[in-house]
């Protein structure tokens, strides 16, 4: 070393540069990942929040958007080829280092974002969130990552499709081997329709509105929208489609409690209870697990427009309250409780209309909560199964005899679908219930591909709803 070297001062330590669309999107991912928060929950406060100290503006909120559920759609996919670019299990690297890298990953493979622009852009929040040391191992790994496009990766990572047809799907759509086991038991037929049905999980659903009856109307919703941003349902009679997104509650009559969002799916399943034949009376309806709301508010709305009365039930105090919200100035007469709709406090025969909309995998909505893929476990499954015979079995023992009960369910998984129902008709693992299967296909009119039926099965790649299950009982004694 000469002495021009030695004298040569050293450079300045740069404090690394915080990009707020970037850090808020890691924050997101962060409390999916630590808290077991959704990202539909988590997302909005924190882009409320910065849009309030003038950080961000509609671009930046949609780039955040798209980090973070591009993200978690693709995460098998993209664990696959972190794994094949690093010298480790992937389970050792940490999760805060691995949610960067995945964020990076899908800016390079999954945006239109320049390779230099997505790689520095990486390293720099790696610097700020994870320290000096770590961002040269996410710089390492972007760098060989950016050397292939996804096509590319998904060739070398994945099995193939006659080696291992579950796993090839599992890796090329990012959904875990036992969901693409599921749903392809679920929908049956060849490779096409299960290969549409997961890249349909991994599509952004579109943002779709309710014209609660009697409080507003479609043309309402569809002039406050206007003609570049409203389009009308495609099944509902009470649906509108936000077709470039936007912000629902600014609407007036989102913000007033007469309209408000909810899946197209959900919408059919409120209406064919409420249009299915019943024999006698029709002044009583129950919604038995009515949080958060959505649906007990459309059937209030309808109960209300024929001169009935619903009762909401539901078990958490907190979701009752967003039932109550949901509710609010509804015209007819309805009441919230908190109650465990297995242990009832009205009395059996009470109602002429019951809906039971149980809890369950959330299987059917992966486009809204693409983190529960990754939560899920096929044991959970079994944890479901007891509670949801339970609440059907209670919801038949509450309606009167000629009167109608719907069990619903988010969830196209056979174990929570067609199954329970049959359990609890023949008295497996209890008393058999006298009732009768109602055809619910002609009570949702023009939807498509509903299947032999009586039950009907609701998909997103072909409905372009949440995969809603609903069967209709008609009790017989």
């Amino acid at each position: 070393m000469n002495d021009q070297q030695r004298r040569r001062p050293a450079k300045p330590h740069r404090r690394p540069k915080k990009d707020p669309v970037r850090f808020l999107a890691f924050e997101a991912l962060r409390a999916v990942d630590e808290r077991d928060a959704y990202a539909n929950l988590v997302l909005p406060p924190l882009l409320k929040k910065a849009r309030a100290k003038g950080d961000f503006d509609s671009r930046d909120a949609a780039l955040a958007t798209e980090l973070v559920y591009g993200t978690l759609r693709r995460q098998g996919t993209y664990d696959a080829i972190v794994a094949a670019c690093i010298d480790r299990p992937l389970r050792e690297v940490d999760p805060p280092v691995l949610d960067v890298i995945d964020m990076g990953v899908h800016q390079l493979l999954g945006t239109r974002i320049p390779t230099h622009a997505a790689v520095s852009a990486s390293v720099e929040l790696a610097r700020v969130v994870l320290g000096e040391g770590r961002a040269k191992f996410v710089n390492a790994v972007l760098r060989k990552v950016s050397a292939d496009d996804l096509d590319g990766w998904v060739a070398k990572v994945a099995p193939s499709y006659e080696e291992d047809a579950e796993d090839h799907l599992a890796v090329v759509h990012s959904h875990p081997r036992w969901v693409v086991s599921a749903l392809w038991d679920a929908l049956g037929g060849g490779r096409a329709g299960i290969e549409d049905l997961l890249e349909a999980d991994n599509e952004r659903p579109e943002v779709t509105l309710v014209a609660r009856p009697g409080r507003s109307t479609t043309d309402e919703l569809l002039t406050a929208l206007g003609e570049e941003n409203g389009l009308p349902g495609r099944w509902s009679p009470y649906a509108v489609r936000m077709a470039e997104g936007g912000e629902p509650g600014a609407l007036t009559a989102v913000q007033e409690g007469r309209a408000g969002v909810q899946d197209e799916g959900s919408q059919l399943v409120a209406a064919a209870l409420a249009n299915a034949p019943v024999e006698g009376g029709d002044s009583r309806w129950l919604d038995g697990c009515a949080g958060p709301g959505g649906k007990a508010a459309l059937l209030a709305a309808l109960a209300a427009g024929r001169g009935a009365a619903l009762l909401a039930a539901e078990k958490q105090p907190h979701r009752a309250r967003l039932v109550e919200r949901a509710l609010a100035g509804n015209p007819g007469p309805y009441q919230v409780i908190t109650a465990d709709g297995t242990r009832p406090p009205w009395q059996p025969g009470s109602f002429d209309r019951v809906l039971m909309d149980v809890p369950c995998s959330g299987l059917g909505a992966l486009r809204r909560r693409p983190e529960a893929r990754w939560r899920r476990r096929k044991e959970d499954l079994e944890n479901f199964a007891p509670l949801q015979r339970g609440l059907l079995r209670e919801a038949l023992k509450a309606v009167r005899v000629g009167g109608v009960v719907g069990y619903a369910t988010c969830s196209p998984h056979l174990a929570e679908t067609r199954v329970v129902v049959e359990d609890v008709l023949k008295g497996r693992g209890g008393q058999p219930v006298e009732a009768e299967w109602v055809d619910a296909r002609p009570l949702m009119p023009g939807v498509p591909a509903l299947g032999d039926g009586p039950d009907v099965q609701l998909w997103p790649h072909l409905h372009g709803t949440d995969a809603m299950y609903l069967a209709l009982l008609r009790r017989t004694a």
